[in-house]
């Protein structure tokens, strides 16, 4: 029997834009309502986390679990420049005591992907004012709440803007590949992402000017494909928010998460490795030197030959996102970041979209061995949250994916807990039962 120490960390995540419901002064709740839109369907209530989060939250302490990584939605907490919502900071405030009350550790992210409008309005995620906006939002949300946060992510997949331009540039350059070779891109980052060319752009774009109230090209939300200018402005936010919090609270450990693929080289594929894991990681460790720990966010694999990434043939097994299943890719992942990382390390998302719940309990089972192979390796992993806790909003891709340990009925948002649930509560209880990959 494998069993992970009383003190691991083992739960589950949501996002708040994905899971709350009725975000209206974010940018995505903005987006997702216009003509031309490229989201399959809006958000509307979600599953009404933001008022059933006390029943989602007793879920995962039924199961056995201890841990539940969230996001605070900065839309509500400013929903206009410069003017704070105490009734916002009172929600959360509760969330957090609800955690407390049930011997549930909270890791808070105090921004995963959607933002205020008005940030867009002002120049967004290419624009050096956010830095401070940033701050103040941070500042304001760890004054009132930082002593019930003992885990600060301040920004989830700080490096998705980088994958996502990779990812715009590659369909730039091959406009008359086949559908096939089209639906991969899709799969190429991990968010869901609508890369359906056929919608209707220049009506969408129109509309998008005159909702930000600025030029449609200046629209830079946090999942636009990045500069190298946005890139920069992305890591300063994430060191004022950590320079802000340490301030207030020294207590609080900091840190930022990263989505990582394993990526694998056949021979000849070493240079693209190379690349990417630079691309994807490396570079960005200048700016997290004095962070407390690093957040994997891993779901896949992508193997490289000496021509690229070598796509999944048609016997591939994949995911209902039409990612390869591969659950050790979370082991190698950090294997790979501890070799450039000697802090701690908390896995702040991994996790299945399926409709077959046994191929989840599998997943969970064959990943979980990964990390405690890596803890016995002395990596000092200290949690794991399962992405996600209910089924939920997936961005672009609407309602039709179902990471969740937990079934929703929108219709009523009655929850049903899946038996993946309970086999994970049954792994921080017992432990693993020895299985040999």
């Amino acid at each position: 029997m494998k069993k992970f120490s009383s003190d691991f960390m083992m739960g589950a995540a949501t996002a708040a834009h994905q899971v709350e419901g009725n975000n209206i002064h974010s940018d995505f709740w903005t987006m997702e309502h216009l003509p031309g839109t490229m989201y399959k369907e809006p958000s509307l209530d979600a599953v009404d986390h933001y008022n059933k989060y006390k029943e989602d939250i007793q879920l995962l302490v039924n199961a056995g679990l201890n841990t539940y990584r969230f996001s605070i939605e900065w839309a509500r907490i400013e929903p206009a420049k410069g003017t704070f919502d105490e009734n916002e900071i009172e929600h959360y405030r509760q969330v957090l005591e609800f955690c407390h009350q049930n011997n549930v550790t909270p890791i808070v992210s105090l921004h995963h992907f959607s933002s205020p409008k008005w940030l867009i309005s002002e120049g967004g995620w290419e624009s050096e004012s956010t830095i401070e906006y940033f701050g103040n939002y941070s500042r304001y949300v760890v004054s009132k709440l930082g002593h019930l946060i003992p885990y600060i992510c301040t920004i989830n997949e700080a490096n998705i803007g980088k994958q996502i331009a990779k990812i715009m540039k590659r369909m730039r350059a091959g406009g008359n590949e086949k559908k096939s070779v089209k639906k991969q891109e899709s799969v190429d980052v991990q968010v869901g992402l609508n890369v359906d060319l056929k919608a209707s752009f220049e009506k969408y774009n129109q509309a998008l000017g005159e909702a930000f109230g600025i030029d449609p090209r200046n629209v830079h939300t946090f999942i636009s494909p990045q500069t190298d200018n946005g890139e920069l402005i992305i890591m300063k936010c994430h060191e004022k928010a950590r320079t802000v919090i340490k301030e207030i609270n020294p207590n609080i450990k900091v840190g930022i998460t990263f989505s990582l693929y394993d990526h694998q080289a056949l021979p000849g594929g070493e240079s693209y490795v190379e690349k990417e894991q630079h691309e994807d990681f490396l570079n960005y460790l200048p700016f997290l030197q004095e962070d407390d720990f690093f957040g994997v966010q891993n779901y896949s694999r992508k193997i490289h030959g000496p021509d690229g990434v070598v796509q999944p043939d048609e016997n591939t097994r994949v995911t209902k996102m039409g990612y390869e299943y591969y659950p050790e890719a979370l082991g190698n992942v950090l294997r790979f970041v501890s070799k450039h990382w000697d802090k701690p390390i908390i896995v702040t998302e991994n996790g299945i979209s399926t409709d077959h719940d046994e191929d989840r309990v599998e997943f969970i089972e064959r990943a979980l061995n990964g990390v405690y192979q890596c803890i016995e390796e002395g990596i000092n992993v200290l949690g794991y949250t399962y992405w996600s806790l209910l089924d939920n909003f997936e961005w672009q891709l609407g309602y039709a994916q179902t990471f969740g340990l937990i079934a929703v009925d929108r219709s009523t948002q009655t929850r049903y807990p899946k038996d993946s649930l309970s086999f994970l509560g049954n792994i921080k209880k017992t432990g693993l039962q020895g299985l040999e990959v």
